[in-house]
């Protein structure tokens, strides 16, 4: 039934959106035209907001954004005396006074805007613009505007944007889903994705940018699409730079900086970070075991502390070689440690022996490593314009040192634990090429091909406490030696066209794995050969400058990791063991998306419809595997459906505020084979944002953001929902060279993790909350007048179908 409805609302919905625009097209009056541009380096401005208004009384007429080229037109426009607003976050504001319109098409040519001193400083640039801007192919959140998050994370950045929820642990899931890519600048991350989110401060990313559907180009790994994460990058010549220190209470503090040095021929930058981070909480949980007609009870309260350390360099260096070729390198180092320290008073008893039995656990598990990866670049371009070759190299390796430690003890006297350890290295090597080919002015050919080598080793060992020796005593029965290589071919191609205002791109990518798993002390191998297809289909219309819509298909594949195959026992603490399952078919997702945006009476509206069907749903599996011990496997159990829409309002309700609503609604539907038996689970979800930023004075700033999650299930569980408020105060100094920051996060403690879930023969409950509210205090300094990078990456997401070059 939902379906149903689901569905008619987005017909009522896009048909409402079509009606409204075609009445605007055929509306009758005339057109005001031009073109903006930076008035330092005459490069057109994309996404500028150009306002007309009334010369009467000031009111606001029409609107409407530049497209690539810097060019805008302002249609339906009827006799009367206006003036123009042109605004572009980072540059002054330009007003063209006294504009006579009498019925003619008016041209105004090129119109230059000057760059602002400082390119940093912004929380909301007194209504300009929302922190998240909606693009035809993607969505683009400026990190300078999320003043609530600075002092945090990517991770902390991302829990407010609509298509992405966040836990309380900082998991992050984008359209209900933690299984995505994680690009830096454009280039696959050396982590994990998730820890990648986690090690990246917020105060040195530019922005990120969502692209749930990727073009043929790039890689199709990931249920839910690409999260690409830009990295600060001066404009200016000469030496500038840029640093930040931040402080908090309870073991938080830390700091970044980067300076750049750029001539004609040649760029270099060297940037630096680290960052302390601990979080005390109170946790609770509940279980209950059936195993061997037997019930018992295992219940737990206490405290949990978990926290993080990051330290990273990054540096690079570009050579201009001349007119048409750039070459340039780049590198980055760092390392990481995860800690979960947890002190619980555990209460079990059981029918059989219904004596409560008290004892205190003491928990401590880490994770930490190293990595570095290092790329190179080279680009020619040819005498047409836009027809250009491309290579990248891109090697990388990082190690994984994981490790827990449980001790039982009762009345001071240790009768229990565990002690596990897995580590191993893991190296990388990538090469890539990418040729683009004009066959007109609105049409291109695009081809490429990768190759892509992966090599690790895990070992795995269990050590168990003896009351005999007081020491933890090696079990080798349960220790392991992994070996694994995977091995990718890859190869592109695409083609793209205008026709009027209809945009096209088609393409389709095959890829080529073959990935060895090898236990070497049981002698067991297991190996995975497959060719697969990724078709890609983007289309776009654009009714009239302030509205357009796209449509997009496209496949994509998630596969099973070494340690979701690992056909082996491991225990991860005394309570809990894993074993991989090694016939792991690879998840296969078809995306669909259907996106509106439009801008009407001083209202910017984006909304994106998307269906989501994913087949192989990998899950994990929990049953019994001792009394009071849960065995987590992995299956794939059957087939997930996503359907719903994102949207995003932005509105100025005064000239210094900024008022931004976003939000993500869903029907989430699992269905399979679980236990041997079929099941269905459903649930309707939501999240949603209200963002408000005020301008107090020229040099003060407030920010305050609420967002809510609703509840959501799994084949086995479900999260339920929270809400959580955050605030910021941002203080400018010296000309706008210093600025202070002072982010409360979790301002009314309504933040927790609370999940539970249940089997034929278990159910369990758990709670946890941690400390709140999060105060810091961040200060950052410019000097030199540094300046952000307007010109995108080495490879930017460019399936964009939309304007006037796709």
């Amino acid at each position: 039934m939902f379906y149903k409805v689901t569905v008619l609302f987005i017909f009522l919905t896009a048909s409402t959106y079509l009606d409204f625009a075609q009445q605007r097209q055929e509306r009758r009056g005339g057109t005001i035209s031009g073109k903006v541009s930076d008035l330092n380096e005459k490069v057109p401005i994309e996404y500028a907001n150009i306002i007309l208004l009334s010369q009467k009384d000031s009111t606001q007429v029409t609107g409407t954004v530049t497209n690539k080229e810097g060019k805008f037109s302002l249609t339906g426009i009827v006799h009367g005396s206006y003036f123009l607003n042109v605004q572009f976050i980072g540059y002054e504001k330009k007003v063209l006074k006294n504009i006579s319109f009498a019925g003619s098409n008016i041209d105004l040519g090129n119109i230059y805007i000057k760059p602002s001193a400082i390119n940093l400083q912004n929380v909301v640039v007194q209504g300009e613009r929302s922190p998240v801007t909606y693009r035809i192919d993607k969505k683009v959140i400026d990190v300078n505007q999320m003043q609530t998050a600075i002092s945090g994370n990517a991770a902390d950045v991302l829990e407010n944007i609509p298509s992405i929820s966040v836990d309380i642990d900082g998991t992050v899931s984008l359209r209900g889903s933690s299984s995505f890519t994680v690009l830096i600048d454009g280039r696959p991350s050396v982590m994990d994705a998730q820890d990648a989110l986690q090690q990246i401060p917020a105060s040195s990313i530019e922005n990120i940018e969502i692209i749930t559907n990727p073009s043929a180009k790039y890689d199709p790994e990931g249920n839910a699409g690409i999260i690409n994460i830009v990295m600060k990058k001066n404009k200016n010549f000469g030496l500038s730079g840029i640093a930040n220190l931040n402080a908090g209470a309870n073991d938080k503090f830390g700091g970044d900086f980067l300076f750049e040095h750029k001539t004609s021929l040649l760029t270099y930058n060297f940037g630096l970070d680290y960052n302390r981070r601990f979080f005390p909480g109170t946790s609770r949980e509940e279980q209950q075991f059936d195993y061997l007609n037997n019930v018992s009870i295992v219940n737990s309260t206490g405290t949990r502390e978990r926290g993080r350390i990051s330290f990273g360099l990054r540096g690079g260096i570009d050579f201009n070689l001349g007119q048409s070729d750039r070459l340039s390198f780049g590198g980055r180092f760092g390392t990481r440690e995860q800690n979960n320290n947890s002190f619980l008073n555990y209460s079990e008893w059981s029918i059989l022996e219904p004596q409560n039995f008290l004892y205190l656990s003491r928990n401590k598990s880490s994770r930490s490593g190293n990595f570095y990866a290092i790329n190179s670049n080279y680009t020619h371009k040819f005498s047409t314009s836009g027809h250009e070759l491309s290579g990248e190299f891109f090697l990388s390796h990082h190690t994984s040192d994981e490790s827990t430690l449980s001790a039982e003890i009762q009345e001071q006297q240790q009768f229990g634990g565990k002690k596990t350890i897995e580590n191993g290295p893991e190296a990388g090597f990538r090469g890539k090429i990418d040729y683009v080919l004009p066959l007109g002015e609105k049409r291109k050919f695009e081809a490429g091909s990768k190759g892509e080598i992966e090599i690790s080793q895990t070992v795995n060992e269990l050590y168990q406490f003896s009351t005999q020796s007081n020491v933890y005593e090696f079990q080798p029965d349960f220790s392991n030696n992994v070996n694994s290589k995977i091995s990718e071919l890859a190869a592109y191609s695409m083609y793209s066209d205008i026709w009027g205002n209809f945009g096209f791109q088609g393409g389709l990518r095959t890829e080529y794995t073959y990935r060895t798993i090898k236990l070497e002390e049981k002698n067991q191998n297991f190996s995975i050969d497959r060719w697969d297809l990724f078709p890609a289909a983007h289309t776009s219309y654009k009714f009239s400058e302030e509205t357009q819509a796209m449509l997009s298909y496209t496949r994509r594949i998630d596969r099973p990791s070494d340690w979701n195959l690992e056909p082996f026992y491991t225990w991860t603490d005394a309570n809990n063991i894993r074993r991989g399952n090694p016939d792991l078919k690879p998840e296969f997702i078809d995306s669909y998306d259907l996106s509106f945006q439009t801008f009407w009476v001083g209202v910017s509206f984006s909304n994106d419809f998307y269906y989501r069907v994913n087949h192989n749903k990998i899950e994990r599996v929990n049953s019994v595997y001792s009394e009071n011990v849960t065995l987590t496997t992995f299956d794939n159990v059957g087939t997930d459906y996503s359907l719903g829409s994102e949207f995003m309002a932005t509105y100025d309700p005064l000239k210094i505020w900024n008022v931004s609503l976003t939000g993500n609604v869903y029907n989430y539907k699992i269905e399979g084979i679980l236990y041997n038996e079929p099941f269905s689970r459903e649930s309707f979800n939501w999240s949603m944002r209200i963002s408000n930023g005020l301008k107090v004075t020229g040099s003060t700033m407030l920010q305050l953001n609420v967002r809510y999650n609703s509840p959501t299930v799994s084949s086995q569980g479900r999260w339920e929902g929270f809400f959580m408020t955050d605030f910021a105060l941002k203080q400018d100094l010296l000309e706008k060279k210093l600025s202070l920051t002072l982010q409360v996060r979790d301002l009314f403690k309504t933040a927790k993790h609370e999940f539970s879930s249940q089997g034929p023969d278990f159910r369990t409950s758990s709670y946890f909350t941690r400390e709140a509210p999060i105060v810091m205090l961040n200060l950052r300094f410019n000097f030199n007048n540094y300046k952000k990078e307007d010109m995108p990456g080495n490879e930017q997401p460019d399936n964009d179908v939309s304007g006037e070059d796709i």
